[in-house]
């Protein structure tokens, strides 16, 4: 009998415990995926020897045990052989690996990401038992575990600064796309992540695929075993970085589509021809089961024509995600904003949405009640509590858009450090939603989403904590007309 791991699986041994999840928090799935994830699992110390044997290719019991006897070697083999059945047995059931009695039929098994085919629904069997059963969630075990300290685990990297296009709403300053990161300073950090039981890494730049070592990045990106997303706007994708891609099974990729009229395309990324290069390799990932997903932010010079790119991707089953969140630059300048939209503009864009997509008023029911459950003492977002930034320099920020809040540099302390022991991060981390009263205060909080670096961003002495009056304009948009909707609901 063969075993081996799912290839949209990332584990992680902290040799007391092992966690075990499927990609869903950082993977794309096609848009009308059934959305059946399999979740995420602690394992107890022996468990997380059972399972760190195994791999991603497919090895026979026999293999395994001899393995796992290395790690206990005073136990009889028989019953290690016998509780690794039964303990893979359980994890096949509910969904992290498979089995076969070949190599090949083992591997077959292992269903991969294809826009061929719908991907059939996740094996999940009516197992009475669960591997090693908790009573706690895993964010609660983590929490317990680390003793409230917050663990990282999403790092966004800036590959480089230089980009190939001029977006007119891009809210990294044109003058500052100068640099890339060296190799060595890359690796370094990679090196830490795998130290730290990182689980993502998103890649951009700029435009990543500038830097004349990208294919050499996502490679060990890939043998480290990290789920890895890439910002890019494809104009550069050749086969070389197409077969890497391919070799990873935790990678997706983000592209920004903003017309399918190229002239509108191309006034936005002030690039001649980026439309038809951006469109042709979006086909060709599609062609290689590349797993992708569009952003079509709207804005005034797309908002009659945003939806020839929403409909493009559903002919192509690939998500699109379009929203009217523009944000200011980094530097406190504001010229980018003259293309964002006006109250007004945004309120024909939310009633046409209304009216038009069926799955829009679920998909806002739910996020409201979510919010409803929210409490004043919870976090504010994920900034210092699972993710940061790194930008080409070494700088560290709380998140990408944020980069006048400096953290510290990788070059100058380890990164456990500046996650740890950094001041910034533990101000950061210490903020919860009642250091904003204002918003906790306010009747429209559930239709709002907190932001700090639209705060900041905007505010000229970059201080998030200053409330940005135009995204409550919208959520007092939202209220009205949600208020609205389920009033002509009642009456009708």
């Amino acid at each position: 009998m063969y075993f081996k791991q799912k290839s949209k699986i990332i584990f992680r041994n902290f040799e007391s415990f092992g966690y075990i999840t499927d990609n869903r928090n950082f993977g794309y799935q096609q848009i009308n995926d059934n959305e059946n994830y399999i979740g995420d699992k602690i394992l107890s110390e022996s468990g997380a020897v059972f399972l760190s044997v195994l791999d991603k290719y497919p090895q026979t019991i026999e293999e395994l045990v001899i393995k796992i006897n290395k790690k206990f070697t005073d136990a009889d083999i028989g019953i290690i052989k016998n509780d690794a059945i039964e303990f893979y047995n359980i994890l096949e059931g509910d969904g992290f690996i498979v089995s076969g009695k070949t190599f090949q039929e083992c591997d077959i098994k292992d269903t991969k990401f294809s826009y061929k085919t719908f991907e059939p629904d996740t094996a999940m069997k009516d197992f009475s038992r669960t591997i090693f059963p908790t009573e706690k969630s895993t964010q609660n075990f983590f929490e317990e575990y680390f003793k409230d300290v917050p663990q990282l685990t999403n790092l966004h990297i800036e590959i480089t600064s230089i980009c190939n296009e001029r977006c007119i709403h891009c809210y990294i300053p044109h003058d500052y796309k100068v640099s890339y990161i060296d190799d060595d300073l890359f690796y370094d950090v990679l090196e830490q992540c795998k130290n730290m039981k990182l689980l993502h890494l998103t890649l951009s730049g700029g435009e990543p695929m500038l830097h004349k070592n990208f294919c050499g990045f996502l490679k060990k990106c890939r043998e480290y075993g990290f789920s890895v997303n890439v910002l890019s706007n494809l104009t550069l994708l050749n086969d070389e970085i197409i077969k890497e891609m391919k070799a990873n099974p935790l990678l997706g990729v983000n592209t920004s589509l903003y017309s399918m009229d190229s002239n509108i395309h191309d006034e936005i990324t002030q690039m001649k021809g980026s439309f038809d290069k951006t469109k042709k390799a979006i086909l060709h990932l599609i062609e290689n089961d590349i797993p992708l997903q569009i952003s079509c932010p709207i804005m005034k010079q797309n908002k009659n024509c945003y939806k020839s790119v929403v409909n493009w991707g559903r002919m192509n089953n690939i998500h699109v995600g379009d929203d009217y969140v523009i944000i200011a630059r980094y530097d406190h300048s504001i010229q980018n904003l003259s293309c964002r939209l006006s109250i007004n503009e945004i309120k024909n864009i939310i009633i046409d949405k209304v009216e038009n997509d069926a799955k829009f008023m679920e998909q806002t029911e739910l996020a409201i009640e979510q919010k409803k459950n929210s409490h004043p003492n919870d976090s504010v977002c994920s900034v210092c509590h699972s993710s940061v930034c790194i930008s080409e320099n070494g700088n560290v920020y709380p998140c990408a858009g944020w980069q006048d809040y400096l953290l510290g540099n990788v070059k100058e302390a380890s990164l456990d450090d500046i996650w740890y022991k950094s001041e910034k991060v533990h101000y950061l981390r210490g903020l919860r939603k009642k250091d904003f009263p204002k918003c906790i205060e306010c009747p429209d909080k559930v239709f709002c989403t907190m932001c700090m670096v639209r705060n900041s961003n905007e505010n000229p002495l970059g201080d998030p904590l200053i409330i940005n009056e135009y995204f409550c304009s919208i959520a007092k948009l939202n209220r009205q007309i949600m208020l609205e909707i389920k009033e002509k609901q009642i009456n009708s």
